[in-house]
């Protein structure tokens, strides 16, 4: 079982490698910062996003990487990636707005994570276990091997989750787990969303939230 699960494993970083290319065209921080006005109500205007305890959360984009932003909503405007507000947005900016957009919002210092302050030492402990080493006996890989060491990010594929809210990384979990997203690559979130518990997305969730956003996130 230790040589099938090695070689799934070796798979799957595999995978996450091939994942890392960039797809974003050359944006402008200038024009980008005009574009995001019609961010602000739900990104703020340092894109810091927000988390709404027991509520919708929306996520900061502050510091990450421009590659991530602009497939996010390049898959939000051809309806790969379903969110109805996010959709109308998107369908607004045109492939030169979402790339300024998208550098601009790299640029912006990463903003504190939200809605992990009240998580408990046992909750915290066991995040942090499946952040850095996930969990073999439910086959669940550690979050590390593809959003890179701390959470930092890898390319466009795998976002930096340090310092990201909690309630969004939750409802981004949920949302693998339930099918209702698909957008990465090789559906990878999705077969490990499904073998997490509540408690263990809860758990994730709130220890990356307590976690600060890596400096140079949005080079990586």
């Amino acid at each position: 079982m230790k040589i099938v699960r090695g070689g799934r494993l070796s798979l799957l970083l595999g995978a996450c490698l091939m994942a890392n290319t960039s797809m974003a065209q050359e944006g402008d921080v200038a024009r980008g910062e005009a574009a995001s006005a019609t961010c602000v109500a739900c990104h703020q205007a340092n894109g810091g996003g927000m988390n709404i305890p027991g509520g919708e959360s929306w996520p900061r984009l502050a510091g990450l990487n421009a590659d991530y932003i602009a497939k996010q909503l390049h898959d939000f405007k051809s309806g790969e990636r379903q969110n109805a507000t996010m959709m109308t947005f998107a369908n607004m900016l045109n492939d030169q707005q979402i790339a300024d957009g998208a550098v601009y919002y790299s640029q912006l210092p990463a903003t504190p994570g939200q809605g992990g302050d009240n998580a408990d030492e046992a909750l915290l402990a066991r995040g942090q276990r499946l952040a850095e080493r996930g969990d073999w006996n439910a086959y669940i890989v550690s979050c590390q091997s593809c959003h890179g060491p701390g959470g930092r990010g890898v390319g466009e594929a795998f976002p930096g989750i340090a310092g990201q809210h909690a309630g969004y990384i939750s409802a981004q979990l949920n949302a693998w787990k339930n099918d209702s997203r698909s957008n990465d690559p090789q559906n990878l979130m999705g077969a490990i969303a499904k073998r997490m518990s509540e408690e263990d997305i809860q758990a994730v969730s709130a220890w990356y939230a307590t976690q600060p956003a890596a400096e140079g996130e949005a080079t990586q």
